[in-house]
């Protein structure tokens, strides 16, 4: 059985919603004004963005309910510190007694009032309209607060200053679809809380490219938008052909980084109107029909090929971020008004198992090492963590009227920030430092 998900006995609700937060820089003891000035964040057209300050909220209970899913086998299980309680003497820093083997993956939701969130929501100004549930108006906030904790070791703790540090002089690509947007956008707020005030720079190109920069430590975080890791071309008669055989044009801006994170697959389930191809493209021409889990092997094995020709390993560490589970209303289990996670293991994968193991098997293949970030089993337990109906369409907020149909309007596929994705990212943190990639971080 799976565990199940537990609370801390100091985890008891603080005064305040920012209180015992992850990070104190001395120059952020308070939250700013309004109208501070604490990063430049401009749109492709170099026009100054404003974000406004999130409404109060309050916890909100409601009931969970139960599922399964398997464990998916890693390339690469990150050795974790194991520490016995005598051995953890200070809150930061846990004293090293011994180091085993340990799948980070494996774990348990802990509520952990303490140290999470990361950051509050209104430090972070750049974060979209999609993501931020506590300023679109979400009366309940637990889903901020629970920490994932491995069985068997602990991860290190997030320090966002630390992680500047160690990438000074580095740059990180993140490269997928709009849940790989949504990892940068925690990443990027999560690395911001630890700047000196107006010592970021943050471009935002429309959904296609973004990027962050922390300007004292010459580091910058990209996200590229590619859903499919292949190129989808629009001829002159508007016909979309998804070229199996062929990286999109962006592909040559990916080069040169010392991180990479790349992801895919939600977008190779789409049917109907919904699919973004009329015909796919490999060595045997133009074709309209083609299996999904075909399809996706081939533009997987196109993906390795290139990162096997054009990466470094002893220079670029490589990553690929496992399916995020959606929890749509279909599948009864249903992220609309939820506010804690899955409490058991009766909850079966929904997302296409054959095309996770292709994946899988696609990376165990590959020359160049490649980390599997499988968040996918954690992540399932976290149908609170959505943003439901807390959120933008289309570049426009849900009305009024729109939230009051969520089985028409609910978004089960993407997360609120702060939220999960800060876990995904303290997993590549902990990756990062736990020896898989020693020459990267050193």
């Amino acid at each position: 059985m799976y565990p199940r998900a537990t609370t801390e006995a100091d985890a008891s609700p603080q005064p305040s919603a920012v209180a015992g937060m992850a990070f104190s820089p001395s120059d952020k003891a308070e939250l700013p004004s309004p109208d501070s000035s604490l990063v430049h964040v401009t749109n492709s057209s170099g026009s100054p963005i404003m974000a406004l300050p999130p409404k109060q909220s309050n916890d909100v209970d409601a009931n969970t309910s139960s599922y399964s899913s398997q464990i998916i086998t890693t390339k690469e299980i990150l050795t974790a510190e194991a520490t016995t309680p005598a051995a953890r003497a200070t809150e930061e820093g846990n004293v090293v007694k011994e180091k085993k083997k340990c799948d980070v993956f494996d774990g348990r939701w802990v509520y952990d009032r303490k140290r999470y969130p990361l950051y509050p929501s209104q430090w972070c100004p750049f974060l979209t309209d999609q993501v931020s549930c506590q300023r679109n108006g979400r009366p309940d906030s637990d889903y901020e607060h629970w920490r994932w904790q491995p069985n068997g070791c602990d991860l290190p703790r997030f320090n966002g200053s630390e992680m500047l540090e160690r990438w000074r002089g580095k740059r990180v690509v993140i490269v997928g679809d709009s849940l790989n947007r949504n990892m940068w956008e925690s990443l990027a707020c999560m690395l911001y809380s630890s700047v000196r005030r107006k010592r970021a720079d943050v471009k935002l190109h429309g959904s296609d490219y973004k990027v962050f920069r922390a300007l004292d430590y010459d580091c910058s975080v990209e996200f590229f938008w590619s859903p499919f890791l292949v190129e989808l071309k629009e001829r002159e008669d508007h016909a979309k052909i998804l070229r199996l055989d062929k990286l999109p044009a962006e592909e040559r801006r990916w080069l040169g980084a010392d991180v990479m994170v790349f992801n895919t697959g939600h977008w190779w389930t789409h049917r109907g109107k919904m699919r973004a191809w009329n015909y796919f493209e490999c060595s045997e021409g133009l074709m309209e029909d083609m299996e999904a889990e075909e399809a996706f092997q081939r533009a997987l094995r196109t993906w390795a090929q290139w990162v096997d020709r054009n990466v470094d390993p002893a220079r670029t560490a490589v990553f690929f971020r496992s399916i995020s589970p959606e929890h749509k209303r279909e599948n009864l289990h249903w992220c609309y008004n939820q506010t804690h996670p899955i409490t058991n293991d009766t909850y079966l994968q929904q997302f296409p198992r054959s095309m996770v193991s292709l994946a899988e098997t696609t990376i165990g293949k590959m020359r160049t090492p490649v980390t599997y970030l499988n968040i996918t089993r954690l992540s399932e337990y976290r149908r609170d963590a959505h943003t439901s109906i807390y959120t933008s369409r289309q570049g426009k907020l849900l009305t009024a009227e729109q939230r009051k149909e969520p089985a028409r309007y609910a978004d089960c596929s993407h997360w609120c920030l702060p939220g999960l994705p800060d876990t995904w990212n303290v997993l590549l943190f902990a990756s990062l430092l736990m020896g898989t990639t020693p020459s990267i971080i050193s």
